[in-house]
């Protein structure tokens, strides 16, 4: 698998992301594979950077406040699903870089992931800006939460 080589925050990666349901239930690893945006890139605290990410979803928010829609022009750009989704505003994982639960992107039917990337590349300016806002938002609120990986 390959990696990128100095993350950032916009990126998109893709990620066994854990729910903060999930892990309140006991779970340790994400069911799923998804992709996952770079939020916050910390390199200040140890010798390795720590990533906060937001997971991407295709269920659309109960409150418009709670996620931020990723415009179809900038899915088919990052080589994403043609399917609405969603970045999630009120939770994030955050973790060691590289980290076990990176994953492969799956691309046709290549069964072999060993060159395949890790990312899809990175969001515009303008979409991570509101991204950036949404957390802000909920994080004043109380209703953004962190799970630690």
């Amino acid at each position: 698998m390959r990696l990128p080589e100095d993350p950032q925050p916009g990126l998109v990666l893709c990620y066994a992301y854990l729910w903060r349901r999930e892990s309140e239930a006991g779970l340790l690893e994400g069911r799923k594979d998804r992709p996952a945006v770079v939020v916050l890139a910390r390199r200040d605290i140890g010798p390795s950077a720590i990533l906060y990410v937001a997971p991407v979803t295709h269920s659309a928010p109960a409150r418009r406040e709670d996620a931020v829609e990723i415009p179809a022009a900038v899915k088919r750009h990052l080589g994403m699903d043609a399917a609405p989704s969603y970045i999630v505003a009120t939770e994030v994982n955050v973790f060691v870089w590289p980290g076990p639960d990176l994953r492969p992107i799956r691309q046709g039917d290549t069964p072999s992931s060993e060159g395949a990337p890790c990312f899809y590349g990175y969001l515009p300016r303008g979409v991570f800006r509101t991204l950036k806002e949404a957390i802000l938002l909920n994080r004043e609120a109380g209703t953004a939460h962190v799970v630690k990986r």
